[in-house]
């Protein structure tokens, strides 16, 4: 068990699981007690990918998806999204969010959000500047024995995937299922939305194989930015359709685009490539 832990990873440790709704959270298996975040100086690079482990180890609000059983990892399936710009018009409206709903925090790095927004270039960088998930799949445990299965035919069903563009064009606020976090979310409405269906119909098809729960009947794809503790949507919300309005008004131009490059799978600590699109393509 020990060599499979090695080769796998420990699925307790994936936080992809945690960074956007799920299914119903179990309770947290042990008590920690919460470290306060660190200051914001120690976020200059390149000390910044070294406090990203500080903050989550540190962080302590983080609920298990589903219990840790020896033998299974998290499974999820997803796509890669980077934020190319506009970032400053972001960074703007998350400062704007921010001083409305303090108790915000950064999605994975799980600092408050509040405590960046003194410094553009920090809010930029730390919320920003890194790799975000549109899910196509509802992250899981699976047994040792259903990784290369599961790996093999997401690649044999999804290999044949053509470039296309994906346009967030909404800010949105989801719960996850048990109501223990509120999240921040950029959705897709538009452009990309069909072919990213079409995708999560392909997962589900071999979720179904496999004996896992599929994803929600009507997908909305999307990225999460920040989350809050609990089930405050109804404040958010309110908070969020105010700045929309004022910073966008009623026409539903995209926040920010990108190309679809591909689909990666993560299991336990290790990912694997699905389909990989070149610019070619």
């Amino acid at each position: 068990m020990e060599a499979l832990k090695a080769c796998y990873g420990d699925g307790s440790s994936d936080s992809d699981s945690e960074s956007a709704p799920s299914i119903p959270t179990a309770a947290p298996s042990e008590v920690f007690t919460p470290l306060p975040p660190p200051p914001v100086s120690l976020l200059d690079p390149p000390k910044f990918l070294g406090i990203l482990h500080y903050f989550q180890v540190g962080q302590t609000t983080r609920v298990r998806s589903f219990p840790h059983v020896d033998g299974n990892y998290a499974l999820h399936v997803y796509i890669p999204i980077y934020i190319s710009s506009p970032k400053k018009e972001l960074v703007a409206f998350l400062k704007k969010v921010s001083s409305q709903e303090p108790s915000l925090n950064v999605v994975d790095v799980d600092v408050p959000l509040n405590i960046l927004c003194n410094n553009d270039e920090k809010l930029e960088q730390v919320v920003l500047g890194r790799e975000f998930h549109i899910s196509l799949g509802r992250t899981v445990p699976i047994r040792v024995h259903q990784i290369d299965s599961m790996v093999s035919m997401l690649r044999q069903k999804l290999q044949t995937q053509h470039q296309y563009w994906i346009n967030f064009n909404k800010w949105e606020v989801f719960v996850n299922d048990d109501h223990t976090r509120t999240f921040v979310s950029l959705e897709v409405v538009q452009g990309g939305l069909v072919e990213i269906k079409k995708q999560i119909e392909a997962v589900n098809t071999i979720y179904r194989l496999h004996n896992l729960p599929e994803f929600y009947e009507d997908p909305r794809p999307h990225i999460s930015i920040a989350w809050a503790l609990g089930d405050i949507s109804h404040s958010l919300k309110k908070v969020i359709n105010e700045e929309m309005k004022c910073s966008f008004g009623k026409s539903l131009k995209f926040i920010f685009s990108c190309k679809f490059k591909g689909i990666e799978c993560k299991i336990g600590n290790k990912t694997y490539t699905i389909c990989k699109i070149s610019d070619g393509q």
